[in-house]
């Protein structure tokens, strides 16, 4: 391994461990909630779910800008405009979740109007969510917290956060779920109650980290009205990129209703093993991030191209193992999760489209990475319209006849759609120096 195959796997195991301890959450979560003997309660849990994610992540640009804009700032050696960064995304944060608490009522209406569950099961989703809600703040903190350690190539404190989280998340499963018997509530008030506590633990990784000198300027330009419209300008690109793609999560959930229940559970328990690959490969992601982003700040193409290729290649290598590893255990993975005969026997019958995502979502995932680290949002954006819009939905319609399969096909295609687009986009800023034309490299 060369030099900076060991600094990609510095970054890349710690993030691999955290990111596939999220995915093990839901499964956990899914696991305990497919052995009550119902698939109610797990198909309620999936539609709360989708429409939460399609609420909290379309704020994940939080996460995702500030990792490219403090990446840069390292890169620069201007280590004081990255904490500044951090101070202005976590307020930022902290206003986006006050809007979240009051308009609420509107967004979850909406999102039960859009997706239209059978009534016994939309008065469990409707629980469900008004529980989960209460986490806003901790939640969107979160983001803007990991996303200034990704940027800072510290992977190893966002590893910390969400594994205790998860830890307690799964703990307080079995108290809430099972000891008080509260079922679906119970699941969604063990994530609130865990979600608190990773926050508590961000802010005391902050507090270890950051440098104790501040700029003379730094509490002016935190106030600055200039730097919070920057800073929404810079993401705007990622929010709507974020909201397509939890749109399309809460399509597949929503079209899988229509199925039928078991057909609706099983695809819940499935996507969370797709999760599971996904979050996996992201550890390379984020490697891709922080080390393309300070490349770039210090205006060293070559060391750009270098990680992106590494990087690349692992995370190839990654997706194959994922790929290979869930052909070979499905049938043991699927008892754990759940004892309902019904959705198993949906499991193995799409079994075959769980072994090949991860090859095709792989190029995606990584060059989703690149894209954030160098902060060139806008193409992130358009190829994912262009997939949602041009590629997934015409592709479910036109396959509808094949019911559950077609559903899948269409979710197949639009990661590989995802992909292939932003490798053109690649292409085109490589021509030249054009990954440098927004990029202030320090002086000499």
């Amino acid at each position: 391994m060369t030099k900076l195959d060991h600094k990609i796997w510095g970054i890349a195991w710690p993030a691999f461990l955290s990111n596939v301890s999220v995915p093990l959450l839901g499964l956990t979560d899914a696991a305990i909630l497919g052995h009550l003997g119902t698939t109610s309660y797990l198909a309620a849990v999936a539609i709360g779910s989708a429409i939460l994610s399609f609420l909290y992540w379309g704020f994940n640009f939080l996460r995702m800008g500030t990792t490219g804009l403090v990446a840069r700032s390292e890169g620069a050696g201007d280590t004081e405009g990255s904490v500044l960064i951090l101070a202005q995304s976590a307020l930022l944060a902290f206003g986006l979740a006050l809007l979240v608490w009051l308009s609420h009522p509107f967004w979850l209406t909406l999102g039960f109007t859009l997706m239209s569950p059978q009534p016994e099961l939309q008065l469990l989703a409707q629980s469900y969510t008004a529980i989960r809600i209460i986490s806003a703040p901790a939640v969107l903190l979160t983001y803007a917290i990991v996303g200034w350690f990704i940027g800072r190539q510290n992977t190893r404190w966002p590893m910390v956060i969400v594994i205790i989280t998860n830890a307690a998340n799964i703990v307080l499963d079995f108290v809430f779920i099972i000891g008080f018997g509260l079922n679906s509530d119970g699941a969604a008030i063990a994530t609130v109650i865990a979600e608190y506590l990773g926050l508590m633990l961000a802010i005391t990784a902050v507090i270890k980290s950051i440098p104790r000198h501040r700029a003379e300027n730094f509490y002016r330009e935190l106030r600055s009205r200039a730097a919070y419209r920057l800073l929404l300008r810079s993401n705007k690109h990622l929010f709507v990129r974020t909201i397509c793609l939890v749109a399309s999560l809460a399509f597949f959930t929503a079209a899988g209703e229509k199925l039928g229940t078991d057909i609706l559970a099983g695809n819940a328990l499935m996507i969370h093993l797709v999760f599971l690959t996904a979050y996996g490969m992201d550890g390379f992601a984020f490697a891709a991030e922080g080390i393309t982003g300070t490349a770039l700040g210090a205006g060293k193409l070559d060391e750009f191209y270098a990680a992106v290729l590494r990087c690349s290649l692992w995370c190839a290598a990654t997706a194959l193992l994922m790929s290979l590893g869930l052909a070979i255990l499905h049938l043991p993975l699927f008892s754990v999760l759940t004892n309902i005969p019904e959705v198993h026997a949906v499991m193995i019958e799409y079994r075959f489209w769980l072994f090949a995502l991860p090859l095709i979502a792989a190029p995606s995932y990584l060059l989703d990475g690149v894209f954030i680290g160098s902060a060139e949002t806008r193409p992130m954006m358009t190829t994912m319209l262009f997939s949602g819009l041009v590629v997934y939905i015409p592709v479910w319609y036109l396959s509808r006849g094949l019911g559950n399969h077609g559903l899948w096909l269409a979710f197949a295609m639009f990661n590989a759609s995802r992909g292939i687009t932003l490798w053109f986009h690649y292409r085109r800023l490589s021509t030249g120096e054009g990954w440098l034309r927004h990029i202030n490299t320090p002086k000499a």
